[in-house]
């Protein structure tokens, strides 16, 4: 009998600490201040004014503008000729996915920013600072931004390029590169580039090609002819780049080529 009244006590006890426990929470919760849930809302009203009209406008263009920032990146820019140059010579090497994607693309990022730092300071000199300073809109800056590009495009576009789609255009004869239209002048740079990177590419195949036909015929002589003939020749090529400092002269060659 004397047990079981202990063994009450203890439950009455341990119900009394569950019961402060709550109300203490309880009174916590009630004096805490309630954190208001903002409440956001989109739609689409109607425009009252034309000023409303046009700032739409300016957003919409301002948000298409910075969803193709990458492309006008690669393709106004000296990236295509580097990236292109940088994956003839993984391919060239045979490593597969050495170096990977993201050092490549990473390389040819620093390396564009190196060649188009001059052009860069020029459009931060001319339309950006004046346009951040309020002395100059957004139209007269976005020209004189383009300027400097326009000038990096015509030193490496080919002639016959530009021709081809100015006569594509059906547009007159133009006197001077300012009446070539940046329309014009974008495609006609690309395929400029692409070729002189295609060029630059077939030249650093022909060594590592060399390398191959050498090792393929050792094993034909030598009647090894279960063994793959790359697996043999890549670590040859691998010492030829090393040896003659394959990254500098890539480099300093691409970098040569925009001077």
């Amino acid at each position: 009998m004397s047990r079981w009244m202990k063994n009450l006590k203890t439950w009455q006890y341990h119900v009394l600490i569950l019961t402060t426990v709550i109300l203490f929470f309880s009174a916590t919760a009630e004096a805490a201040p309630l954190i208001p849930i903002p409440n956001v809302n989109i739609g689409v009203e109607q425009a009252n004014n034309p000023k409303d009209v046009a700032l739409s406008l300016q957003v919409l263009l301002t948000l298409t503008v910075l969803s193709l920032a990458p492309s006008i990146l690669i393709m106004m820019t000296s990236f295509t000729r580097i990236i292109v140059v940088l994956s003839f010579l993984r391919s060239a090497l045979g490593t597969q996915q050495m170096p990977p994607n993201q050092i490549l693309v990473g390389l040819a990022l620093f390396l564009t920013f190196y060649t188009m730092s001059p052009y860069i300071d020029q459009v931060n000199a001319t339309a950006l600072q004046p346009m951040i300073a309020g002395t100059m809109d957004q139209e007269t800056a976005l020209s004189a931004a383009m300027k400097p590009l326009r000038e990096f495009m015509f030193k490496q576009t080919r002639e016959n390029d530009l021709a081809l789609f100015v006569n594509l255009s059906e547009m007159p004869r133009p006197n001077s590169p300012e009446d070539v239209p940046t329309s014009v002048l974008i495609p006609s740079f690309i395929i400029s580039e692409l070729k002189t990177a295609f060029q630059i590419g077939f030249l650093i195949y022909i060594p590592f090609i060399v390398i191959d036909m050498v090792v393929a015929s050792t094993l034909m002589a030598m009647g090894m002819m279960m063994v793959p003939p790359v697996m043999i020749s890549l670590p040859f090529k691998i010492l030829l780049f090393i040896l003659v400092d394959g990254w500098h002269l890539i480099v300093r060659s691409l970098v040569s080529t925009f001077s």
